[in-house]
């Protein structure tokens, strides 16, 4: 009897002896490789969008940084104040941009640029055309925040009041229990004269702060503020002079009122231009007594929405125990007096932020209310910790760069990079041959998309292309380059093992896409550690050096290997021409492999 045969089923099968090609799964794989025209489509529907922002915004160019266009940077190092171990930290570091970049705002300054750098660094970037000494004086030194009486207002250009009509209204106004009880004061009927004004000074002066109800002038005196002082006011000089500076002040003028009162003694009266507009529209300009309390004095400040009387937002204030008792006096007389004596100036940097009115006595804590938008009262809430801020500065660099120098240095790098460009490319054409026309293709793309960010990421979130950027966008062309260098390879390493093209093209890919975006991620986290702990200009290498890192993948996913997958159908790649790059012949490819059949197992005929 013999025994069954023992053969397996595919015995006598021919079989191939090289590995076959897998064919594409089903799904989102296979619609990417059999459709590469989508991804194409795809890349350039982006491209052509993004180019049309930028041409829609106006910004068609790179926003230029302070070396390239000249200007002052200045570099300071924050150092905690005595006894504040811990006030280097975030919420510290972004209230001293917010101070710096109103008072260069206040120079007149258009385009300057104020940002953290690491966790204890300001950099201060001013364009040319600015005082860059009376810059580095503006920026570098603390915030002077100060609660002074109101002795006079009025708008500038009209007529002076040291008390108002009882037709004056104000724009806001609430009351809380042991709080205060303030209004922001709207232009008033002018009713005093220019005599009155001079005796409210005066008494001021000899008293030392705010005047008493029983010095504050009738309703019943008016007279245009253009007059000249009275000899009553004549008699103390320093209130004449005053009376002189304020009938001469003009708020309307940007740099009158950024120098307006900024250098007055802290004990020493004033005149000062409002911050912004009142409710008319018209700048407020004033009058007022030495500073009662200081910045310093307030503990914490924040903005606050009423929800039980429908006050809306308002702005809390708690002081210091030291504090609590000046602002006890200090309102304690200012609730004696009429408008506007019984408003107290909240001055930041020699400019009035607020001026509300005190109708009682109050004790440690104080609230603003009003018709405060969120904004508004976060802003003068963030104003109000500006006195306390814990924090000085000293200048670590100071930097002039004239327009000159910069348009030279640019000049030379972008000589640089058009050299290690072409190198680039003659390289690729002598070496790769058709597949150059690919890498030439995706270097075009790769360009057009960094150009077209940078440009629209200038006025987005204020990036400036300065000489470190441009040296990133040099190194990243080696890095793109590279890239499809590692694709071409696979490919040929294939074209080698005796395969044809087209396979050869989906095999390489997943192997090359693997090397490529291990490649990528080492250079984005060096990138992204090298912009995270530097500080300076480098930064600007490290954010180009990552954008253009991340752009490589996109470039290579979404526009180089859907161009080589729809060429590689093509009869000049697939036929292997000698000026494409994929010469089997000049690659040394093995012969094509083939099927061959493998010898039948012997069967066992011995019976059992």
């Amino acid at each position: 009897m013999a025994w069954p045969s023992t053969r397996s089923p595919g015995a006598g099968r021919p079989e191939r002896e090289y590995e076959k090609v897998a064919a594409p799964k089903k799904g989102r794989n296979a619609s990417a490789q059999s459709r590469p025209g989508r991804s194409l489509a795809l890349i350039l529907i982006a491209i052509a969008a993004l180019t049309g922002g930028m041409f829609a915004s106006g910004q068609t160019t790179p926003r230029l940084g302070i070396d390239l266009a000249g200007g002052t940077s200045i570099t300071l190092t924050a150092q905690n104040e005595p006894g504040q171990p811990n006030a280097i930290n975030k919420t510290n570091m972004d209230t001293a941009v917010d101070i710096m970049n109103r008072r260069v705002n206040g120079l007149g300054v258009s385009e300057a640029e104020v940002q953290t750098q690491g966790s204890d660094n300001i950099i201060v970037n001013i364009p040319r055309g600015t005082n860059s000494k009376q810059a580095r004086e503006q920026v570098g030194t603390t915030a002077k925040l100060y609660f002074r009486p109101v002795l006079a207002t009025d708008v500038s250009g009209g007529k002076a009041s040291a008390t108002p009509s009882p037709s004056a209204s104000s724009s806001s106004s609430a009351t809380t229990g042991d709080k205060a009880t303030s209004s922001s004061s709207s232009s008033a009927t002018p009713s005093a004269s220019a005599t009155t004004q001079g005796r409210v000074v005066s008494d001021a002066l000899k008293a030392g702060s705010s005047p008493s109800a029983s010095s504050t002038p009738s309703t019943s005196a008016s007279a245009s503020s253009s007059a000249a002082p009275s000899a009553s006011a004549g008699t103390d000089p320093a209130a004449a002079k005053l009376q002189a500076q304020y009938a001469t002040l003009d708020c309307t003028n940007k740099a009158v009122r950024a120098k307006a009162g900024t250098g007055a003694k802290s004990t020493d009266p004033t005149v000062a231009c409002g911050q912004d507009k009142n409710s008319s529209g018209q700048w407020q300009k004033y009058i007022l007594g030495p500073a009662e309390v200081a910045g310093t004095d307030v503990k914490k400040s924040g903005a606050v929405f009423d929800t039980q009387t429908g006050a809306g937002w308002k702005v809390t204030m708690d002081f210091t125990s030291g504090g609590s008792k000046k602002f006890a006096a200090i309102t304690g007389k200012l609730a004696q007096n009429q408008p506007p004596q019984n408003q107290f100036a909240i001055v930041l940097d020699g400019q009035v932020v607020s001026d509300p009115s005190v109708a009682q006595s109050l004790s440690g804590s104080a609230e603003i209310s009003g018709s405060f938008t969120q904004t508004e009262a976060q802003d003068l809430a963030n104003m109000l910790n500006y006195g306390a801020l814990p924090l000085t500065f000293h200048e670590s660099s100071v930097t002039t760069v004239t327009a000159a120098l910069g348009g030279e240095q640019l000049h030379a790098g972008l000589i640089a990079g058009a050299i290690g460009l072409a190198l680039v490319i003659i390289y690729l054409v002598i070496y790769y041959r058709g597949l150059s026309i690919i890498a030439i293709a995706s270097l075009g793309v790769s360009a057009i998309l960094t150009y077209v960010l940078m440009a629209l990421l200038g006025p987005a979130i204020g990036f400036a292309l300065n000489l470190p950027a441009v040296c990133g966008a040099i190194v990243a062309i080696g890095i793109t380059a590279d890239s499809f260098i590692v694709f071409f390879e696979r490919i040929r390493d294939e074209i080698r093992e005796g395969r044809t093209l087209r396979p050869a093209v989906e095999r390489a890919w997943p192997r090359a896409r693997r090397t490529i975006l291990v490649s990528d991620f080492v250079s984005f986290l060096a990138a992204a550690v090298l912009f995270i702990v530097t500080v300076g200009k480098v930064q600007g290498f490290a954010f180009t050096l990552g954008l253009t890192t991340v752009l490589d993948v996109v470039v290579v996913f979404f526009f180089t290997k859907p161009l080589m997958t729809i060429l590689a159908r093509k009869k000049f790649f697939a036929e292997g021409h000698s000026w494409s790059g994929l010469d089997p012949k000049r690659l040394g490819a093995k012969p094509p492999l083939r099927r061959t059949r493998r010898a039948s197992a012997p069967v066992d005929t011995k019976e059992a």
